[in-house]
């Protein structure tokens, strides 16, 4: 009789909870971070939704694994010669979840809803090249003029009025199909589980907030996914998430808290995935109230005052690279200016930084006092802790923190009430410059500082009309570079995407925008 140890019983036990759900069928526990803030694809506004939606539905364009674009609801597409107009051939049987049929009038339909003003999507904007799109988000023309047609069931046909990458941008939650008639029953809980019904390779389950969203396989994707159910769990800790996996509790982490990199590596091997990701880190400040607004200098004393390399290499220290502007290396065709004070030593910035500290007012007898306000998490309160310390230290502000848990922080970063500085950052939908600086267009949803400066407006709107790739580069390099010498954020680092994976989970590829859709991973034995 063969005798186990404790730790073997433990290990047993464990891959029973990780690879089995209720009835016996494999089930993959993801961390996901926060609580995704909605499932309503056209309505998402952040990471932890996306990662969700990108299981439930399907655009006419998808991502594998590794990122490469491949067919989606769409089984084809030509584009016309000038780049203006896109066709997109539907594949034959496509269905919700429900079974029914789904057909190119039913995308129309839903990508109208979608710029439809009542929808307020946040990254209607990254769509703007669509004719009229622009306009029909802000209630200018009716949703019926959007620049898209279904000449039959299977054919959309869109009209664009710049050059874009139409197939990448329609990978975006914003154009996935929505099911309109269990949004008319329902309203504002279609998205509950038994009412959502979406068409991708899994179906909505089971939704326990601020605990997990459980997804089952849709029975009417045309390829069965290989792992029968997803559950995602919400990880707003990084450190719980660590001990989770530590436990067996998960398969993968949504990331992993700051610990020197030597260690985890011994602790983890291969099963820690570090690798190069499209997103930026920042401070951003309320431009529209005091203390910050018409006060460029304070602004750039501020950023000045952060030392940068302190922070990458001991407070995140996994591999992030210090940022002194907003778009990060390595983003396709694009080479970000390098603004002057990136150039100067630690001890240089931080003596610019008194001076203008000073100019702007500011002194030991009279010191700045702000409130410095992010969403609860630990990586993030230990940057915010850093930053503190750095503006008491070297100027003597007086900081004050304030954490909010996610949903309540997106809406007071949005309103601009009572937000001083706060915890911005963007990660890439796409791998493209203009993703990050149309943020800061004037009116913009992801506009959360308020920036407003019609030159910087000019130059994205020229680089939309640019005839040449590099007359398109020179715009969108301007408009950065006037964007940081507004001193409208604090740009502090770019990103790593940071997972632990555990062996038994196969097809896990890094890739540039950190998007690892569940129906191409599979679990195995672990070797």
């Amino acid at each position: 009789m063969r005798i186990l140890t404790r730790a073997a019983v433990t290990s047993v036990l464990m891959a029973g909870i990780l690879c089995s759900g209720p009835s016996g069928a494999q089930v993959l526990e993801r961390g996901n971070g926060p609580e995704p803030s909605t499932l309503d694809p056209h309505r998402c506004p952040e990471v932890a939704c996306g990662n969700v939606l990108r299981d439930l539905f399907e655009g006419l364009v998808a991502e594998d694994g590794g990122g490469r674009l491949v067919p989606g609801l769409a089984e084809r597409w030509e584009v016309s010669p000038d780049g203006r107009t896109w066709t997109f051939h539907l594949r034959e049987g496509a269905r919700w979840s429900n079974g029914q049929a789904l057909d190119a009038a039913q995308v129309l339909a839903s990508l109208r809803r979608a710029f439809a003003p009542a929808t307020a999507a946040p990254f209607a904007g990254h769509l703007d090249a669509i004719e009229h799109a622009g306009a029909v988000q802000r209630g200018e023309r009716p949703p019926e003029q959007l620049g898209v047609s279904a000449p039959d069931a299977r054919t959309l046909v869109f009209r664009l009025t710049r050059s874009a990458d139409l197939p990448r941008l329609l990978t975006l939650p914003i154009a996935y199909p929505l099911y309109l008639p269990a949004l008319a029953e329902f309203g504002a809980q279609h998205t509950r589980p038994g009412r959502l019904v979406s068409n991708g390779a899994y179906r909505l389950a089971a939704w326990q907030p601020q605990a997990t969203i459980t997804l089952e396989r849709n029975p009417h994707f045309r390829e069965p996914a290989p792992i029968p159910r997803v559950r995602f769990h919400v990880t707003e800790d990084a450190g719980s998430e660590l001990r989770r996996f530590e436990a067996g509790g998960l398969h993968l982490t949504e990331t992993v808290p700051p610990q020197p990199l030597p260690r985890l590596r011994e602790r983890f091997g291969g099963q820690l995935r570090i690798s190069p990701y499209l997103g930026s880190f920042w401070l951003g400040y309320n431009l529209t109230r005091p203390p910050f607004k018409d006060q460029p200098a304070l602004r750039e004393a501020l950023s000045l005052a952060v030392d940068r390399d302190i922070l990458t290499r001991h407070v995140t220290g996994l591999g992030e690279r210090p940022a002194f502007g907003l778009v990060p290396p390595g983003t396709a065709d694009y080479a970000p200016p390098l603004p002057a004070m990136a150039r100067a030593t630690q001890a240089q910035r931080e003596a610019r930084a008194r001076e203008l500290y000073a100019r702007a007012g500011y002194s030991p007898e009279r010191p700045l006092q702000v409130e410095l306000r992010y969403n609860t998490s630990t990586p993030h309160r230990r940057l915010a802790l850093a930053v503190a310390a750095m503006w008491r230290e070297v100027l003597g502000a007086r900081v004050t923190l304030r954490n909010e848990e996610w949903k309540v922080f997106v809406g007071t970063r949005r309103q601009r009430v009572v937000t001083q500085v706060f915890r911005g950052g963007w990660i890439a939908d796409v791998d493209d410059a203009r993703n990050f600086l149309d943020n800061f267009r004037a009116g913009s949803a992801s506009n959360w500082t308020g920036y407003a400066d019609p030159r910087f407006d000019a130059l994205l709107d020229a680089a939309d009309a640019a005839p040449t790739l590099a007359a398109r580069q020179r715009h969108l390099r301007d408009a950065e570079a006037r964007l940081l010498d507004a001193h409208a954020i604090v740009p502090l680092y770019f990103y790593t995407s940071k997972h632990l994976v555990r062996p038994e989970v196969r097809g896990f590829e890094a890739n540039a925008l950190d998007r690892h859709p569940s129906r191409f991973l599979s679990l195995e034995p672990a070797p």
